[in-house]
């Protein structure tokens, strides 16, 4: 056996160790989680501490079923647990004490031995395909892993989807055998029953980063996603209202790159996001409200799609219109309508250039009228190499409008030789609408993205880089331009994250 790689993570207080290893008999390489083995006469004092909580704990269905009071009741259940330990059973060191009261909170709140896999930073995918084979991990440096977690029975896998599927709305039964859910934590969750799966029931958890890419990760040198020029462009067509798609492949991180740019909204601003799973996260004082769609009962009722929320969000008042994926024709009608009314819309697309993506948009199933796409101003495309891993901005172009029909100005163009972002074109329908619109003259414009990508340099530089701290900055350049120009002109960051 070959050591890959050895770390350790730390779930609700419960240290793991995790190996990553290569085996002779294997065909795909190990992850195995090492823990404290809960033996049988601790296995009995935890299911002895599960009785009493329930027996003693007031917490009423709904705090349960509310993801916004899920700390508080964790920290009844916690509290209430190393009262019981202390009276109980008295003797057991403090780490003996947070171990206990961590497995304790991770099969009554959590998804048991799943928990260490969802505290792995380094994980990207965690898959259950059953109760017959070991759940698998996809890991950011060594790809697919087959792991030494089990399930006991099929029952349990469902179990854990319905929980899963419980705290945020959503259900999962024999007549619904498929949901599409979130985990509190924000990571999208998939789950099958079987016979749909026929070799059992299924969960696949697609992690998000707790703290998500902004972007200033996006144009680290270490990731490489994109350059500080091509971003300050991004944030000029941000902050004049430009709508825009962002196509690519599945996991070519197209919601990652969307979400990063929203930062780039004003505060003042009011932002309305769909889709069918939360995964968008945004500053805390931004105006935004996120709206997810819901399944019908089992009898058909209730259901709530994209459509009827893209609808509603028209009487809202918003600003900003986000909508997860274009994938219908009716989606898309309402989204260009939208944009034809005077909002901001901005939405994901699977399509692997932004040629293929223009025809996407003009042929069925979405099949909207070319002429509608002349007011969709930008298209940019991610890209993911899978044998790598690696993911890049690949294509940005600008849609330009025809007498009949729309063409595509390509403005940037990833060089897999170079490895880096390149411009190969200058934008045409920008210039004049930013001319039009705001008077600025192409000197100005260009000033202006000099500026931008002098800020974006700065944040990088200084490691801002969490959604709130970014946000603040990019808040603090709608409201007094030249302070935080002079802050990045000194190299001083505190008092801008102060204000």
């Amino acid at each position: 056996m070959k050591v890959l790689g050895e770390y350790s993570v730390v779930s609700e207080n419960v240290p793991a160790k995790i190996i990553v290893s290569r085996k002779d008999e294997e065909y795909i390489d190990s992850y195995e989680v090492i823990h404290t083995t809960i033996k049988e006469p601790t296995r009995l004092v935890l299911d002895y501490l599960k009785e009493k909580i329930i027996e003693t704990v007031d917490v009423k269905i709904s705090e349960l079923l509310d993801p916004r009071q899920a700390e508080e009741v964790k920290k009844k259940i916690v509290s209430r647990t190393y009262q019981l330990i202390n009276s109980e059973f008295q003797g057991m060191t403090d780490s003996e004490k947070d171990v206990l009261v961590g497995r304790l909170i991770q099969d009554m709140l959590g998804l048991g031995e799943l928990e260490f896999l969802f505290a792995d930073d380094f994980l990207e995918e965690v898959v259950v395909n059953g109760s017959t084979q070991p759940a698998m991990v996809y890991h950011k440096k060594y790809g697919w892993l087959k792991t030494n977690v089990f399930f006991k029975s099929e029952e349990q896998i469902h179990n854990y989807s319905s929980i899963i599927g419980r705290r945020v709305g959503k259900q999962i039964t024999n007549l619904n055998p498929l949901m599409d859910a979130h985990l509190l934590s924000g990571s999208r969750v998939n789950a099958t029953l079987m016979p749909i799966s026929s070799k059992g029931n299924t969960i696949t958890v697609r992690k998000f980063a707790k703290d998500p890419w902004t972007i200033v990760n996006l144009i680290d040198p270490k990731l490489n996603t994109l350059t500080s020029e091509a971003a300050a462009l991004f944030w000029l067509a941000m902050q004049y209202e430009m709508s825009m798609i962002v196509a690519g492949g599945t996991g070519s991180g197209k919601t990652s790159f969307l979400n990063a740019i929203l930062l780039f909204c004003p505060p003042t601003q009011r932002i309305l996001s769909i889709e069918d799973t939360r995964e968008l996260v945004l500053p805390d004082f931004l105006h935004w409200v996120p709206m997810t769609t819901r399944q019908p009962n089992p009898e058909g009722k209730g259901g709530v799609e994209m459509l009827d929320l893209m609808v509603n969000s028209l009487r809202m008042r918003p600003d900003r219109i986000v909508l997860g994926e274009t994938r219908r024709q009716k989606e898309a009608e309402v989204l260009f309508e939208a944009m034809h009314t005077g909002h901001s819309v901005y939405s994901t697309l699977h399509a692997d250039d932004a040629s293929q993506a223009r025809t996407r948009l003009i042929s069925p199933p979405i099949n909207v009228p070319e002429t509608v796409l002349s007011s969709l101003q930008l298209m940019v495309v991610q890209y993911r190499q899978r044998r790598t891993g690696i993911r890049r901005t690949y294509e940005v172009a600008e849609i330009v409008p025809g007498d009949d029909k729309v063409s595509l100005n390509l403005i940037y163009k990833w060089d897999p030789r170079t490895d880096r972002l390149q411009k190969v074109g200058d934008f045409v329908r920008m210039t004049n609408e930013l001319t039009l619109h705001t008077g600025f003259s192409q000197k100005e414009i260009a000033q202006d993205l000099k500026e931008k990508e002098s800020i974006l340099d700065f944040m990088l530089k200084n490691n801002i880089r969490d959604v709130n701290s970014v946000g603040r900055v990019v808040a603090w350049y709608y409201r007094d331009k030249d302070y935080v120009l002079n802050c990045v002109k000194s190299n001083k960051c505190e008092d801008l994250l102060k204000k």
